[in-house]
Order: C-alpha cells, then structure tokens, then sequence
C-alpha cells in the first residue's frame, strides 16, 4: 500500500516540469515571432530607402544628360564658329602675303616703291591688325573648346557612374523578385502536396490541362477551381510582402498539343487562349489585382515533348503560371 502511494505521489510532481518546459517553449515563439516581425520592418525601411536613392539617381542621371546635351551643342557651335575663323584667317593670310609679295616687289625698284600709295600701305597695317586679332579669337576659342570637352568627358563618366549605379539596383530588384518567385513556388508546391499532373519547369508552376479542365474545354472543373483558389490565396499571401516598387505580374500561358480539336473552338489558338482567360477571370474573382495578371495563347507551338505520343500530347496540353515582371 506504501509503494502505491509513493508512485501516486511521484507521477504528480512531474507535472510542473510539463508546465515549466511548456511555458519556456512559448515564450520561445514569442520572441521567434518578435524577431521576424522586427526583420520585417526594417526590411520595410531600407526598400523605402532604396526606392528614394534610386529615384534620386535617376533625377541626376536626367539632369546630367541634359547639361551633357547643353555642352555637346555648345561644343558644335563652337568648332563651327572656329572653322569660320580659320576659313577667314586663311584668306587674310593670303592677303597679306599678296600684299608683302608686293611690298617686296615695290623695295625692289624704286618705280614700284612710288607707285606705293598711302591707301595701299594703310591696308597692309589694317590686314596685320586683323590678322593679331583673329589669333587671339582663334586661342581664345581654343582654350573655351578644351574647357567644354573636360566639361562634357567629366558629365560622361558621372553619367557612366549613374548607369552602373542604375543597373546595379536594378539588379537588385530583379533578385528580390526571384527570393519571392520561390517562396511562391514553394509555398504553392507545400499546399499542392505534389500533387499528380503538377510540377515546377524552371521559373514557370506547370498544371496539365486535365487538372482544371474537362478534354476540349475552357471551363474550370470543380476540382480545377479549388486549385486555382489555392493558388489564388497563396499569390495573395506572398505578394502581400512585395514593396509596391517592384513591378511583378503573373503570366497565365494556355498550351494545347498539336492534335487538331473537334469543338466548338475554331482551332487550338483559341482554345489555349480561352482557357488562360478563364483562370485569370477567376483569380481576379478571388481578389488579385487584373493589372497583375497577363492571359497569354501559345497554341501548339511550345511544346514539352515532340514526340507524336498519347504521353507526349498529355504533357505539352497545360497552363503555366510565371511570376516575372513587366
């Protein structure tokens, strides 16, 4: 009787190590669920950051090729405005060397020394003068010229500097949207449960036709609506977390095989096309935003599988969805 009560006594006290451990696991979770939480929002805040350096840079990348353009122009009229100058001073170049040719002639003979007059060696004096002044023209013009091209080579390279800066974020972008097209895929292959006729081709999410629509039809199968609404309700949980700066769509491509259709559908454009039509109808009904969404009629003409086969024809008869951006 003794030994029955210790053992009553014993499995009694164990319980406030049950409760002990239960409680340290909740607040285990608590602080898990603060940290992401947190994780969240300071993600939030260096996107927000991001988006206003990047229109930043986009704004001195504008500014910057217009002032480029501005130098560029002023460059142009600057070496026509040069051009004309050494045009001129070629010919008074030549004038005075008509004219000193003469003068040396007149020194000559004393016959054309008088002939000389005070008209003709007032021009030479008028020619040299215009000549000094058209070399200061010319070397003023000369240094304004190497001004503007140091100018127009410094905007280059800080446009080149923008470019990179521009192609480097939008890089960035591009790869936080694959991090979200594979949490989607993920997330949609986990609530599919592998299930038959569903699978992952690269960066597109694969259903054959016979999942969601009966041999021939454009019209969603009651099974076929329960898997778009799975999948409607997971684009709507993880696109939840996409900053509004990143411009994705999902793209619904309807694919039939190359057999020819016996139905109401004049051929299989139309009826790949109808049936991505239909499923994006229904997930706009299940809450996702049509400027999101993109139907998309391949016919035959993208096929899987070439080969002439029952197993080949069930392959490339599907829809496929592609998380991508605009």
């Amino acid at each position: 009787m003794a030994r029955r009560r210790r053992k009553l006594h014993a499995g009694l006290d164990a319980w406030p190590g049950y409760v002990d451990a239960l409680s340290t696991l909740l607040m285990v979770v608590v602080f898990v669920l603060l940290v992401f939480v947190m994780g969240q929002t300071l993600l939030s805040a260096a996107l927000n950051r991001r988006e206003h350096v990047l229109e930043k840079l986009q704004g001195q990348a504008a500014e910057l090729s217009r002032q480029l353009d501005t130098e560029h122009a002023r460059n142009r009229a600057l070496s026509d405005s040069v051009s004309g100058l050494q045009s001129q001073h070629q010919q008074d170049v030549a004038a005075l060397s008509a004219h000193t040719a003469a003068e040396e002639e007149a020194r000559n003979t004393a016959d054309a020394a008088a002939a000389l007059t005070v008209a003709d060696r007032l021009r030479m004096t008028q020619l040299n003068d215009q000549l000094t002044d058209l070399n200061a023209q010319l070397a003023a013009l000369g240094q304004a010229l190497t001004v503007s091209q140091k100018t127009a080579q410094s905007q280059s390279e800080k446009i080149t500097d923008l470019s990179s800066k521009l192609n480097a974020a939008l890089v960035n972008k591009v790869n936080e949207l694959s991090r979200y097209r594979s949490e989607f895929f993920g997330r949609l292959r986990d609530s599919l449960h592998d299930q038959k006729g569903v699978h992952i081709v690269g960066d597109r999410f694969v259903f054959q036709s016979e999942v969601l629509f009966p041999v021939g039809s454009a019209e969603l199968s009651p099974e076929g609506q329960k898997e778009i609404v799975t999948l409607a309700h997971t684009l709507k949980t993880v696109t939840a977390h996409i900053p509004d700066d990143i411009p994705w769509l999902l793209r619904v491509d309807g694919h039939a095989d190359r057999q020819p259709i016996h139905t109401a559908f004049p051929s299989n454009w139309e009826l790949s096309s109808a049936r991505a039509i239909t499923v994006v109808k229904l997930l706009v009904a299940e809450g996702i935003s049509p400027r999101r969404l993109a139907a998309t009629g391949f016919a035959d003409y993208q096929p899987l599988d070439s080969q002439n086969t029952p197993e080949a024809y069930a392959r490339n008869r599907r829809i496929e969805f592609r998380l991508t951006d605009r």
